[in-house]
């Protein structure tokens, strides 16, 4: 168990866990580590897993704890293949316990200053569980591009999608132990989610805890050739993510992410999901229920008309 050695001596009012996934982010981290401590208007404590790296990344991290009382590097030496698993133990290690809020970090954007504080603000205001916001990407070129992801929740859209990158999330103690003990809990199944943001926005939902995603921009996303998931912006990264869609990839993650929240049971799945090529066409003249935004609901129902056609018409599940 990986706790804060001096958190019981603070006199904290709002106390933020941030967790941060790092693999070979030595040219961005120290950016991002600076805009999470000058974070304003609460108490925090940044904790920081590594994957395997090669340039240093660890070692850097490791000087800057020794000074830094608020960053706790965890053990170091795991492969996680990915920045889920990283996340994924993140949750395992730490004592959400001790925190109001959790909060998920990449290494390699730029927060503003009040984004703790805002969502904080938000959850009390709303009354929520979850937060999520929109975001600025920026490119190495210095464009940027404001990313809006708070069209209105839909019936089923946390099954197909998530709420935004998970670097926007900010969950209250509520949701975040019951989080927790599901991912403490769960079997082999796990590791092959490759989205702990779809999967923590897909169990806040099914599980009744109300959800706000925020208009407001609380911080730079940045874009670069080593993003695991970048921002859907541009052709090419339109064709990549068709190609994972068309694959059968997307569905798959739906039908493990369901199996692990509980949400298995639901027509959408039977129905829909295991429903072999009908059910593609089930869940087509359903694409309204299954994402957010209008325009994603179209590229839903294509999608679902073309795998249809392509599946094979004896298998039943994506």
């Amino acid at each position: 168990m990986v706790t804060d050695p001096d958190l019981e001596k603070q006199e904290l009012h709002t106390r933020f866990a941030v967790c941060l996934a790092a693999y070979n982010g030595v040219h961005f981290v120290a950016e991002q580590i600076n805009s999470i401590l000058e974070q304003t208007g609460v108490d925090l404590h940044l904790f920081v897993s590594v994957d395997q790296s090669t340039d240093g990344t660890e070692s850097r991290l490791a000087q800057w704890a020794r000074s830094e009382p608020r960053l706790t590097l965890l053990p170091f030496g795991h492969s996680f293949g990915g920045a889920a698993q990283n996340f994924f133990r993140l949750l395992r290690d730490i004592d959400l316990a001790r925190y109001d809020y959790l909060s998920f970090s990449d290494q390699d954007d730029i927060w503003d200053p009040e984004k703790l504080l805002r969502a904080h603000s938000v959850i009390t205001a709303e009354g929520a569980a979850g937060y999520s916001s929109n975001f600025t990407a920026f490119w190495p070129s210095g464009a940027e591009r404001f990313i809006n992801k708070a069209s209105p929740q839909k019936e089923w859209d946390f099954l197909f999608q998530s709420a935004g990158p998970g670097c926007t999330y900010v969950l209250h103690r509520s949701l975040a132990l019951p989080l927790q003990e599901l991912v403490r809990g769960a079997d082999q199944s796990l590791s092959l989610i490759d989205y702990h943001d779809w999967l923590t926005y897909a169990f806040a939902r099914w599980h009744d805890f109300p959800w706000v995603i925020d208009d407001w921009s609380s911080m730079k996303y940045r874009q670069h050739a080593n993003n695991q998931i970048g921002v859907n912006a541009g052709w090419r990264s339109f064709w990549l993510r068709a190609q994972k869609v068309l694959s059968g990839y997307g569905f798959q993650q739906s039908l493990l992410i369901a199996d692990v929240i509980g949400a298995s049971s639901t027509p959408l799945v039977q129905r829909g999901l295991r429903g072999g090529r009908l059910g593609y066409l089930w869940l087509a003249l359903r694409a309204r229920q299954c994402r957010r935004r209008p325009v994603d609901q179209l590229w839903f129902f294509i999608s679902c008309v073309l795998l249809a056609v392509i599946k094979p018409a004896d298998r039943r599940s994506p």
